[in-house]
């Protein structure tokens, strides 16, 4: 078995998984900052269901963009 190439393709996975989680942390803030209002005001205080449904829908895109990207 050879251990250099697992480890090669498990260090890319990691590297192509860090990359990812902060492009979607990145653009989840540039979409907050867009927004006339506090997302997570919204969210947390004012426990708005129809806000959070779209946000996670945007975010699922995203995470599906980014994901066809980056592999």
């Amino acid at each position: 078995m050879q251990w250099d190439g697992i480890l090669q393709n498990l260090l890319s996975a990691a590297v192509f998984t860090a990359l990812g989680m902060l492009l979607f942390v990145i653009s989840f803030f540039v979409f907050d900052k867009i927004t006339p209002y506090s997302l997570w005001k919204e969210l947390i205080e004012e426990h708005n269901t129809a806000l959070a449904i779209v946000i996670g829908s945007i975010s699922l895109g995203m995470c599906l963009i980014i994901a066809m990207a980056v592999h």
